[in-house]
């Protein structure tokens, strides 16, 4: 299962997005691998513009896989940010959220992010 990040989305959903972000997220969606969290659909709704958009987020919604922000993601959120801030990095509390629900899930990230590689050192 891959997780599939707002950054990632925004590439592949752009008309001149980039070709590697729209090839592999749709593979993903056709192996049935793809993710989401409810954090990643509330930024991909916050930025969506007219009815194509709402309609291919709709459809998008249908297809991928929800991982729930469970009382354990937000748990292991709280972890990561104490560990993030403790060796002297600044993410952005959503995208803490996002990382942690994939570590929660074993789930792969795939992002265009350089938060995520910041924490991707960062152990608990």
């Amino acid at each position: 299962m891959t997780l599939i990040d707002t950054s990632a989305w925004v590439d592949a959903l752009r008309k001149d997005g980039r070709p590697e972000f729209k090839e592999r997220v749709k593979a993903l969606m056709l192996a049935r691998q793809a993710a989401v969290c409810e954090m990643v659909l509330l930024e991909l709704w916050n930025g969506a513009r007219g009815e194509a958009e709402h309609k291919s987020l709709t459809a998008i919604e249908g297809q991928v896989k929800l991982l729930p922000l469970s009382p354990g993601v937000w748990n292991l959120a709280y972890q990561l940010a104490r560990a993030v801030r403790a060796q002297g990095l600044t993410v952005p509390a959503s995208d803490v959220l996002i990382a942690a629900c994939a570590r929660y899930y074993e789930a792969e990230l795939y992002h265009n992010d350089s938060h995520f590689d910041l924490m991707s050192t960062v152990s608990l």
